[in-house]
């Protein structure tokens, strides 16, 4: 049976702007929620939410430090999953970085994250995809505006709008080194876009994606209605946004490197089908087919060692969250002003 298709793109020569049919947040709030009910408003209204100390300054470090020795020497790393710079030998991304790392394997499945992320999705979730965005002082190339649900709906056969990204920030995004900007509220809205998509079209988009790129018109559109906000923080700030936030980020050029770890999120029941576009679907570290639901693990982030167990069995997750402390019900995402 085939399913209808509720978001088409890249089969018209005119792009345009429809409205969202799905859910933002699929469940009610309530006192025992991993956010606070301010928290989950601002994520339904404006499509992200800043969260701050989140983490210790010990697991800041301790993830900080596996960051730039996957950078700088990914022994063990798929070389397919290492996307460098365009001319250049830079490392812009490593994918599937959960599945080839066992501490970021434990912070896909932290209840901080996955908890917020089950609860927002209202199902158990699975990791869609994880990468490491590393941009170096100088060099640093920009990702330009998208929409991820576009993408993953037309490439990888995403049926409906109910993921979501989490970052966290492993060095301190300013508005000089090419932090993440988005459009609040424009999550809303779904751009179509135009232009056929080859097969294998991830091998270069990787670097620059030209197809499922935003038209300019819209661009325009969505920005004199709402506006573009840039998601700055310290090192250890988490950043949740909608799979249909329009965003994006500058080239760096500054001295400055800056890294950030990137977890997708998919609700189970909103596994991946056949792709809505090309016949071939991403491969698995782009775009995982592996739908078991995460285990949520509590507890602080450790060092592996032999003796340490990074699993924990299911249970109902209780994330630390507010934005100038954990567990506080300040104001949500303040902090992206």
């Amino acid at each position: 049976m085939t399913m209808t298709d509720l978001y088409p793109s890249r089969r018209t020569a005119k792009a345009s702007l429809q409205l969202r049919q799905d859910p933002v947040v699929y469940q009610k709030w309530t006192g025992d929620a991993p956010l606070s009910r301010t928290q989950k408003g601002f994520y339904e209204e404006n499509g992200y939410l800043v969260i701050e100390d989140l983490f210790s300054a010990e697991e800041i470090a301790l993830l900080q430090q596996t960051a730039m020795q996957l950078v700088k020497a990914p022994a063990g790393i798929d070389p397919e999953t290492i996307i460098t710079e365009r001319g250049s030998r830079e490392v812009r991304s490593i994918f599937a970085i959960h599945e080839q790392n066992k501490l970021i394997a434990r912070l896909a499945a932290d209840q901080r994250l996955a908890g917020a992320a089950r609860f927002l999705l209202g199902d158990e979730v699975y990791v869609h995809q994880s990468r490491l965005n590393y941009k170096p002082g100088f060099e640093g190339k920009e990702f330009y505006w998208h929409s991820d649900f576009e993408t993953w709906h037309v490439e990888d056969g995403m049926p409906r709008m109910r993921a979501l990204s989490v970052s966290v920030l492993l060095a301190e995004n300013n508005a000089n080194n090419g932090p993440l900007m988005l459009m609040p509220g424009s999550h809303r809205s779904y751009v179509t876009c135009v232009g056929e998509t080859p097969e294998e079209h991830y091998k270069a988009s990787l670097k620059k994606q030209e197809y499922g790129v935003p038209d300019h018109d819209s661009l325009n559109r969505l920005a004199a209605a709402h506006g573009v906000e840039a998601a700055t923080g310290k090192a250890g700030t988490v950043i949740l946004f909608d799979c249909n936030t329009m965003h994006g980020s500058n080239g760096n050029i500054t001295p400055f490197p800056r890294a950030n770890l990137f977890v997708v999120y998919n609700a189970c029941a909103n596994a991946l089908i056949e792709p809505f576009g090309p016949k071939s679907p991403r491969p698995w570290f782009i775009a995982s087919r592996d739908f078991a639901p995460l285990r949520i693990a509590q507890g602080a982030l450790r060092r592996a060692t032999r003796r340490h167990d990074h699993s924990a069995a299911r249970q109902a997750p209780r994330a630390r969250a507010g934005h100038s402390h954990p567990g506080g019900n300040s104001s949500a995402g303040a902090g992206a002003n």
